[in-house]
This record gives C-alpha cells, sequence and structure tokens, in this order.
C-alpha cells in the first residue's frame, strides 16, 4: 500500500495546528539561539517536553551560553536540571561541553558530523539542532517519527538510525525540516504508542496501520463475547513508571484483567492514585524487603477468591505470586525469580519454579488456568538474539530451559507461540548499547494456559510499542465460556 505522503503531512499539519510544539521548537522560536537549542535537545532526551521547559528556563538563568555554563559545578547543574531523565549522565555532559566547543571557535557547529563529536549528542540531538536551530535540511529522527512512519508503511524499517537512512533517500526534501515536529505532536495528541485515536485521524481510510491497536472509541460499550481480556507486564518499579503516563496507559489497555511485576513498592508506599484507578480494583502483594520483587493486579471483574502467595513462608516473602479467582478460570500473575550474577539463586529459582508447578496443577483440577507474567527465561534459541552467547548466562541455562520443557511437557501451553513463530519477538531489552532500538532481546513474558483450555485462546500478543519499563506487555484474550 503506498501512501502519498505530501498529503499524509499536509493532513497532519492541520491536525495539530493548533497543538503545542515540542519545546526544543519553541526555544528555537523564543531565542534563535544556537547554544540554548542545543542544550535543551540534550536535556529533552526520555523527558516530557513541560519538564525539559522549565529545567532549560532554570538552567539559562544561570548558564545562557558556553562561557558561563563553563563555571558551574557538574553537581550544580544536575540541581539545575533536576528531574529531567537521566539528570546525572546529562549534567556530566553539560560540564564537558564548554571544553569541546572549543574545537569549534567556541560555537556550535552547524553539520551532523561535527555536532556528533560532542557530549552527549547523538544523531538525533544532532539532526533537530541542524535542522532547528540552524534550518538545514536535516531529518530528526525520534521514536515517534521512526514508529508513524512505520505505521504508514512508507519506510519499513527497525530502527531509528535505520528511519532517518531510508527517509534522506525517499522523503522529498522540503518535507525534512518539519516532519519531526509535525509527527511529535502527532505522535502525542493521535498517533498516540497506546491507545491511537484512529476513530477520530483523518488519515484513517488511507493508513495502512501497520501494528496499530487503536483505542476502544469514546461512549462504545463493550462487545458482550464473554472474552476476557488480559495484559501482563513487568513494570520495573511501579512508582517510576506512575510518573511516566502508567495510568492513561493502563485505561488505554481496556483490558479486563491487567497483571504487573516487579511493582518495587509497598503497601504504604503506594499513592491513592495507583490504588483506586477508576473501573477497577486493585490487588497487591509486596516483597518484605523495600524496593524488590512484588506483584500486583487491577481487575473490572469482581473475583470470586483471592490468593496471595504460594503458602510457603521461603517465597512468599519475596511477594511473587498472586492469584485471582474468577467463575471460569484461575489468573495466576507470577514474577520468577532471576537466577543472578553467576547464578547464585538457580537453586531457590528451581525450587520456587517446582512449586509453582504443583500449586498450578492443583488449581488446574477445579478449573482452567491462566499464567502470566515475567518467567525470567528464554525457553528455546528462537526467543531470544544471541542464544550462542548467552548459554551459561542467568535466564538461558540448561537448567531454566529444562524446567520449561517440564512444564510445557505437564500440559502448559505457551499462547503466543500458537499464533507467532517468527523469530525477534521480544519482550525485554537492556537498558544498554541501545538493545532496543537494535531489537537485540529477549521473550521472558509469557501468557501460558493449562492444556485443557488451548481451545479458549483466541489471541496472544506482544506490545513492543508501549514503553516505560525495560519490558513490554505481553496480551491474551481467553474465551471464559463456550
Amino acid at each position: 500500500m503506498s501512501i502519498d505522503i505530501d498529503w499524509f503531512l499536509t493532513t497532519v499539519a492541520g491536525i495539530v495546528k493548533d497543538k503545542q510544539v515540542p519545546v526544543v521548537d519553541l526555544i528555537a522560536v523564543q531565542t534563535e539561539d544556537p547554544f540554548k537549542v542545543l542544550v535543551a535537545t540534550i536535556l529533552s532526551a526520555r523527558t516530557k517536553d513541560e519538564t525539559t521547559a522549565a529545567a532549560s528556563e532554570r538552567l539559562f538563568r544561570y548558564a545562557p551560553d558556553g562561557a558561563s555554563l563553563a563555571l558551574l559545578s557538574e553537581e550544580r547543574i544536575a540541581q539545575l536540571i533536576y528531574p529531567v531523565g537521566f539528570y546525572k549522565t546529562k549534567a556530566r555532559h553539560l560540564t564537558l561541553l564548554p571544553d569541546a566547543l572549543q574545537a569549534f571557535g567556541s560555537q556550535v557547529p552547524d553539520s551532523i558530523e561535527e555536532l556528533v563529536t560532542l557530549p552527549g549528542v547523538g544523531r538525533k540531538t544532532a539532526n533537530l539542532v541542524v535542522s532547528v536551530a540552524f534550518k538545514k535540511p536535516a531529518i530528526c529522527v525520534d521514536t515517534h517519527v521512526h514508529r508513524i512512519i512505520n505505521i504508514w508503511e512508507y519506510v519499513t524499517t527497525e530502527t531509528p538510525l535505520q528511519t532517518e537512512m531510508a527517509l534522506r533517500a525517499k522523503l522529498p526534501e522540503k518535507h525534512w525540516i518539519p516532519i519531526n515536529s509535525l509527527l511529535v505532536a502527532f505522535g502525542q495528541f493521535v498517533c498516540r504508542p497506546v491507545g491511537p485515536h484512529c476513530d477520530a485521524c483523518p488519515l484513517q481510510a488511507k493508513c495502512p496501520q501497520k501494528g496499530v491497536h487503536p483505542r476502544k472509541k469514546p461512549g462504545a460499550k463493550m462487545a458482550k463475547n464473554n472474552v476476557l481480556k488480559c495484559i501482563s507486564w513487568n513494570v520495573n518499579g511501579i512508582r517510576a513508571v506512575e510518573k511516566k503516563g502508567f495510568i492513561d496507559q493502563l485505561l488505554s489497555f481496556d483490558a479486563d484483567a491487567i497483571a504487573i511485576q516487579e511493582t518495587k513498592a509497598q503497601a504504604d508506599q503506594l499513592s491513592d492514585t495507583l490504588k483506586n484507578i477508576p473501573g477497577y480494583t486493585s490487588y497487591w502483594h509486596s516483597a518484605e524487603r523495600k524496593g524488590y520483587s512484588g506483584v500486583a493486579i487491577y481487575t473490572r471483574i469482581p473475583p470470586l477468591a483471592v490468593h496471595y502467595g504460594l503458602g510457603d513462608p521461603e517465597f512468599d516473602c519475596e511477594g511473587r505470586v498472586l492469584t485471582l479467582e474468577f467463575a471460569h478460570c484461575y489468573l495466576i500473575n507470577i514474577y520468577f525469580p532471576n537466577s543472578g550474577d553467576e547464578l547464585k539463586r538457580l537453586d531457590f529459582k528451581l525450587r520456587f519454579n517446582d512449586r509453582l508447578l504443583a500449586y498450578a496443577k492443583g488449581l488446574e483440577r477445579q478449573k482452567p488456568v491462566i499464567l502470566c507474567g515475567d518467567f525470567n527465561v528464554a525457553h528455546k534459541e528462537i526467543d531470544l538474539k544471541n542464544p550462542k552467547t548467552n548459554v551459561k548466562n542467568a535466564g538461558f541455562t540448561p537448567e531454566e530451559r529444562a524446567w520449561m520443557d517440564s512444564f510445557v511437557a505437564a500440559g502448559f501451553v505457551d499462547t503466543f507461540r500458537i499464533f507467532n513463530q517468527e523469530p525477534g519477538q521480544y519482550t525485554w531489552w537492556s537498558y544498554r548499547f541501545s538493545a532496543r532500538a537494535k531489537n537485540i532481546g529477549w521473550r521472558i513474558d509469557y501468557f501460558c494456559v493449562s492444556g485443557g483450555a488451548k481451545d479458549k485462546v483466541k489471541g496472544a500478543t506482544i506490545r513492543p510499542e508501549v514503553i516505560g519499563s525495560d519490558h513490554c506487555p505481553v496480551a491474551l484474550e481467553f474465551l471464559l465460556e463456550g
């Protein structure tokens, strides 16, 4: 399906004309100062616009140029820019910036090749500075541009760098400068990463919508089809992900049950907003140790009963298992132990695994069982990018994989592989080395069902477009009757 890119971008421009422009564009309009544009762009990475704007304003009061920035200590810069994402790393980069600019006569260079030599500046930042500050043709590809241009199937790429290069070869140059600000605004307000507003988008009839999961249209009633819609997501800290829009993301899932793992919080550390999301009742099982492990389930279907743990103090003190009993099934939310550095907890994990399997088999005798969560193991070589180099590492040891074999032999079904046998389908990526952008990942998050319930599975997917954690959610549709 070939799209008319001129019409698409012109239409997007009309859609977002009244929306707030990205903060870097705003700063450029206000100052036309390449130094301030560069600094604001460095601060904006992995940070909301309003946070970037406030931090930039505070910093520029004391350091409106490179010379004054050089007078501030790294600690003082960190204080001024907090709470932008990775503020300590950015403070270190900004401390080094004045010296680095001396190679260019203490001026911000206007070429991508020169900009990427500066501390904290990658190709995305360099392209944005060149286009916004110097009005020179450049294509800034952030997550919105990369995601949307692939949804449109204008290019087919796996990483932002590949997208930039493909657009340089294909996109008419007149669109190079405005495409970032247009698609950032469009991605924030309409073509959102989670629950895009396709029902309100003028592009809908012509958009390929590749990989899109639209929101439920406001006012529409839930389908009365007896299908239980579930989400499982390791959030890697519920309090951290709350600051990244977790509640909006949860509501956009439009799921009947949302199971989360690695909450890293106890009951008295949870905000009322987290505990009382409209339409849902939440249940929490936390570790005794603060800031560690923990699971929770949000449900809009009242459970018949709630079971905390496995009934074994060795494991239950770590808050790893939470079970809801519904009329037609059990839902078990599990955060499996990690085998740890040098496999120090491998024996503990294998004991947990065996106890969990016995627990699930016991419930299966009463009604179908759904198990979900972070299993902390990639079962087959297809389930991680580099199997050969990880054989002795936690999550891919022969012992852990053998247990998964026994789990399957006991009758439990990996639902995702019912529908998808393709490689490159991952749910966890390291924060290091741009692993997510390069899709160097592991599939360690699962929905599994007891064998007799396999025919009730109507869909199982991975949601890699949802960010906020080093894991992405996985989803299941399960027929409750019939």
